[in-house]
């Protein structure tokens, strides 16, 4: 029974997807794999360059984290890696604290990634709001933009600044740089790359619709290398900056430990492993639209938290989900977790066998590929409809994407959640209301006027709406006040608390008090509160029932008045 429930918790889905499987769909897997290994190499290295790192960063945190994700993640054809979304904060965190701090960061963002999947957080990651997503994902993608430039331009800048005023100074500083040589070469990679998505686009149909298969990223680093090197251009290359890459496997790094360090480390930490569980799981989501599948998002963080607790140990840096690569994936053909363990290993062959050929690269190209990629991450058409949606949610957005560029990521996560909490707490108490029940509707009160008010509750009493309480209890005027809470559909301790406020007023002047329609979790919570104890000779299954008493108690009250 034990084994039992510890598959449950534990469940890779390379263990369901493996049921059937045959040589056909080992093929198509394998193809995929070499695809979006080939796919991802370039990638990985602009993401870790952009970050802070040396290249080979990039492509052991493809291989590792890669191989880990999938070998035991929770969506069939997920692709994970190095990406974009971690380049603001992971650079951030090196030019404060140094690479062996990034290293406790990072394993630590593991650590709770596997604890929010183990206590089956995953579903919770949806609640956040879509308007905090776009304003950082929009935020992270400026700053990617802007970090290029300095490559992009061929700017001679020894040490770049992680803050925004910081870059633009120093951009601004040192144009004088300029490099012309660099500026043909990024041009020419750009100009590749997004040519190329449109002449695949046109060889959809056609007998050579399998070049479209071939990324514009390889194409694009194959001719600036190329060029680079036969005309021998004045540009800096991978080689020129950070030496040769490693051709070997990569080894284990014990960071220097202390605790005086890491509590400066929580909140980046924290930042890292909730943005990685949000790329993570969207990613999740959107493959299993393409392939009408559906994820274990609780199995993926999980996964995710292995793989970036294991990675940084072996000189790599965050991972999570990437969309274009597992898209990538899908579209070649990927049947289940194999081809994503074939992808890495096909890094880890590519990295063995021509590691030292990379160094030729340069880096005009590889900025290139990153203003593009940087481009297509933004959801830029979201600036342009905000006029269709409320102000609360316009503020939120723009707010988000403001503190991400000009101050910190970490700090836009946590004002984007308060904003969107106090937001949610706004909608959800104007949308608790009261109402006062008509009593013409009861001929049996004519006969005792301003002896009963009766007053229904709608939506949800909780700490914002506790208000509607206080309301009723600060206009008491009558003998009888019936509550009726059937339309309650939540009460938390705050809205019990007012409850318990209202009877005991109810008591000091004199008022009987009568309560209707408490089920559900209302009545949970009146049970562990003490608020039943306080009211259960004054509880009415219905509205009816409870004018019928207090119709009743008003003819106690009034001797005169046939029975």
């Amino acid at each position: 029974m034990q084994w039992s429930q510890a598959t449950q918790l534990f469940r890779p889905r390379l263990l369901d997807s493996l049921k059937g499987y045959n040589r056909q769909r080992l093929g198509q897997d394998v193809g995929a794999g070499l695809t979006v290994g080939v796919v991802a190499l370039p990638l990985a290295m602009a993401f870790a360059i952009a970050s802070g790192l040396k290249p080979e960063a990039g492509i052991f945190t493809a291989v590792i984290a890669g191989f880990l994700i999938s070998l035991l993640g929770g969506s069939k054809v997920q692709i994970g890696g190095p990406a974009g979304a971690f380049i603001v904060i992971v650079y951030d965190i090196v030019a404060r604290y140094g690479v062996a701090n990034l290293i406790i960061a990072t394993a630590m963002s593991g650590v709770l990634l596997f604890l929010m999947g183990l206590f089956r957080l995953g579903t919770l990651i949806r609640f956040i709001p879509v308007a905090v997503v776009i304003g950082f994902t929009n935020g992270i993608a400026v700053l990617i933009m802007l970090s290029q430039v300095k490559d992009f331009l061929g700017l001679d800048i020894a040490h770049m600044p992680a803050d925004f005023f910081g870059i633009l100074n120093a951009l601004w500083t040192h144009l004088h740089s300029f490099n012309f040589a660099a500026v043909l070469v990024a041009l020419g990679s750009l100009s590749l790359v997004v040519g190329w998505v449109r002449v695949g686009r046109r060889l959809e149909g056609t007998p050579y619709a399998w070049l479209a298969s071939v990324p514009g990223s390889i194409i694009a680093l194959v001719f600036a290398t190329l060029a680079t090197w036969s005309l021998s251009l004045p540009v800096e290359t991978i080689g020129s900056r950070f030496g040769s890459i490693p051709s070997g496997l990569p080894v284990l790094q014990w960071p220097e430990f202390s605790w005086e360090t890491v509590r400066f480390l929580i909140m980046p930490t924290f930042t890292l492993a909730l943005l990685g569980a949000i790329e993570s799981l969207l990613c999740a989501r959107v493959a299993d639209g393409l392939i009408d599948d559906r994820h274990n998002s609780n199995q993926e963080l999980m996964a995710q938290g292995v793989a970036n607790f294991v990675t940084p140990f072996f000189g790599g840096m965050p991972a999570t989900g990437t969309i274009a690569r597992t898209i990538t994936n899908i579209k070649s053909g990927a049947t289940s977790p194999i081809s994503g363990m074939v992808h890495a290993v096909t890094l880890l062959a590519i990295l063995v066998v021509a590691a030292p050929l990379a160094a030729n690269i340069p880096l005009a190209a590889l900025s290139a590929i990153l203003l593009f990629v940087a481009w297509n991450m933004g959801e830029w058409r979201e600036f342009v409809h905000l006029r269709q949606f409320r102000m609360p949610y316009r503020i939120t957005l723009l707010a988000v994407f403001f503190l991400t560029v000009v101050f910190d990521l970490t700090v836009a996560v946590e004002a984007g959640l308060v904003a969107a909490c106090l937001t949610f707490i706004y909608r959800i108490s104007s949308l608790s209301r009261s109402e006062e029940v008509p009593l013409k509707d009861y001929p049996e009160l004519a006969e005792q006027p301003a002896q009963v008010q009766a007053w229904r509750m709608y939506g949800a009493l909780f700490f914002g709406a506790v208000k509607l309480i206080e309301a009723i209890e600060d206009n008491l005027q009558t003998r009888v006040l019936v509550l009726d809470l059937k339309n309650v559909i939540y009460v938390d301790s705050s809205g019990a608390d007012a409850l318990v406020n209202l009877i005991h007023t109810c008591k000091k002047k004199d008022v009987e008090l009568i309560v209707c329609g408490l089920m559900h979790q209302p009545m949970d919570i009146a049970q562990r509160s003490g608020l039943l104890q306080l009211v259960q000779q004054q509880l009415e299954p219905d509205l009816a029932a409870g004018m019928a008493r207090a119709i009743a108690f008003g003819r106690q009250v009034q001797p005169g008045v046939a029975q």
